[in-house]
């Protein structure tokens, strides 16, 4: 088949190949959810065990999302000058390791260190699962299978606490036996991992043409065009620089603003849920944990649906002032029933979980091959550096200063991503990554 009527890499008709990406994909951020998840639930009966007191719960709360914030950021660079396929191969099985390594901890100080590695290997996974998916994911269908990234986090999430739940009961270990079982779904995916190949714009954009030629027609097969070789301009800045400079540096400040400002309530309620509701004089905070839990998920699943009938734009600044109304409510009032404050959080949790489909789609959407990683990890350590801190302060703040102060903080946090996201936020939605090949915004 010519060139000429062969189908563009862009539009190429979807295939099992890229389930298998997307299930590749997927795995692991099940697994980074599952393993961020679990941390919350079972913090909670180690308490008496390990000894810790408020400072070490934010600490602890707080270690794999501040380890997370190293691995994106320097992963960035290293996935857009040497590939994507190198870290994402092999990431998930020395996180298992980790994982397993939780069960045999006897002192806090043990478990902080093992967090922040574990967070380093989730920042990695991050960067390079997006990356590879988007740019092996057809333009007509790009929004609703990253989507499947956020809906596979949520799933994790989710997961982790009925896991919980159901080890509870399994006497003064079972807090460890909580931790262990984070490392079974690095596991199932492995295989899936190693067997993947490098994305063909990554090759065809570092002067591997022959390579992508050869990845697309195995797996695509004669059908289908290869993108084209055009190689990224030279420069003489690093990425980091490059992201900063004139030519895209309103884009890194939308990406950095809008995932830091939704992650920070979203980590912090999360990891504390039952405590804040307990502090909000909710009498089953369990039933309350649960029902949240169950509205991420559900509200990842809507926002799958959501993602290509809205604007990017649309879909940003609405989630960001319609989650800021419900905190309000939640900030403001001092006699609202149980009930309805369940509901509220309920509200919150499915709006900020179907908004983030959008990290894992508008995101690779922002910048060009060559700088989409580097991109990626600099918000992601941007949102890490938030949502750490956050977790860190927020039992800290009810505990010192009520539950009231720190909700009314996540309000500002809110309204400041909706205003940016206003002013700045481009619309991506129909954008071709094979058209940023030259590097600049389109």
């Amino acid at each position: 088949m010519s060139t000429s009527t062969a189908t563009a890499y862009d539009d190429m008709p979807l295939n099992g190949f890229h389930l298998r990406v997307a299930v590749a994909s997927t795995g692991g951020v099940f697994s980074d959810g599952f393993g961020l998840g679990i941390i919350g639930i079972a913090l909670t009966l180690a308490t008496t065990p390990l000894k810790l007191t408020p400072l070490w719960l934010g600490l602890l709360g707080g270690a794999s999302l501040a380890g997370l914030f190293l691995g994106a950021l320097l992963t960035g660079p290293v996935a857009d000058q040497y590939g994507r396929r190198p870290v994402f191969a092999y990431n998930m099985a020395l996180l298992a390791l980790l994982s397993a390594l939780q069960f045999v901890i006897s002192a806090p100080v043990q478990l902080l260190v093992l967090r922040l590695a574990i967070g380093f290997l989730l920042g990695t996974d991050y960067v390079v699962s997006k990356a590879l998916l988007t740019e092996f994911s057809p333009q007509r269908v790009r929004g609703r299978i990253l989507s499947i990234l956020s809906v596979a986090w949520a799933g994790g999430y989710t997961c982790a606490y009925f896991v919980g739940f159901l080890l509870a009961s399994g006497g003064t270990d079972a807090w460890r036996w909580m931790l262990l079982t984070s490392a079974l779904p690095c596991l199932l995916i492995l295989p899936l991992r190693v067997t993947m190949p490098e994305s063909p714009l990554w090759l065809a954009g570092h002067g591997f043409a022959a390579r992508a030629g050869a990845v697309v027609q195995a797996r695509f097969g004669a059908g289908v065009r290869a993108p084209e070789p055009v190689l990224s301009a030279p420069s003489e800045q690093g990425r980091w620089r490059q992201l900063a400079s004139p030519v895209w540096r309103r884009r890194t400040i939308v990406a950095c603003t809008f995932f830091t400002c939704q992650v920070i309530p979203y980590f912090a309620l999360g990891t504390f849920v039952s405590r804040v509701l307990e502090a909000l004089h909710v009498r089953s905070a369990y039933v309350g944990g649960l029902v949240y839990n169950v509205a991420l998920l559900l509200g990842a699943i809507i926002g799958l649906f959501v993602v290509d009938l809205l604007s990017r734009r649309a879909f940003l600044v609405g989630s960001f002032s319609i989650a800021a109304a419900a905190m309000l409510v939640l900030t403001a009032a001092t006699e609202l029933p149980g009930v309805a404050i369940i509901v509220l959080f309920a509200v919150i949790a499915g709006v900020l979980s179907g908004a983030s489909n959008l990290v894992y789609v508008y995101l690779p959407e922002l910048f060009p091959t060559d700088l989409r990683a580097s991109g990626i990890g600099l918000a992601i350590a941007a949102s890490r550096v938030g949502s750490a801190v956050s977790t860190f302060l927020l039992p800290v703040l009810v505990a010192g200063l009520g539950v009231h102060v720190a909700l009314g903080g996540c309000v500002v946090v809110l309204t400041c991503g909706a205003v940016v996201c206003y002013l700045w936020a481009p619309e991506t939605k129909y954008v071709r990554l094979s058209a940023m090949g030259e590097g600049v915004p389109t």
